[in-house]
């Protein structure tokens, strides 16, 4: 079995989506469900885009890190059906 290394930019789109899950976990029990959805659905998106289109890559996760920010607010109890 041949176990690839993962590139710098990998790493960073696994430690947002697992930055996203924890987050889950911080909001009220009744909507993790559709949090979770949101994130999944979001990553899962964006799953043809290339390895080596860095700049689109690095784009998604400039934006990725930004909505994270505004969904981990406090005041955000719940997330709409998208």
């Amino acid at each position: 079995m041949v176990v690839r290394k993962l590139s710098g930019l990998q790493k960073d789109v696994l430690r947002l989506y697992r930055d996203c899950l924890r987050a889950v976990h911080k909001k009220p029990e009744e909507s993790r469900p559709r949090f979770y959805a949101f994130a999944r659905r979001e990553f899962e998106r964006n799953l043809d885009i290339k390895r080596t289109d860095v700049k689109a890559i690095e784009y998604l996760l400039r934006i990725g890190r930004r909505r994270m920010e505004q969904y981990t607010s406090p005041n955000v109890r719940d997330i709409g059906a998208v």
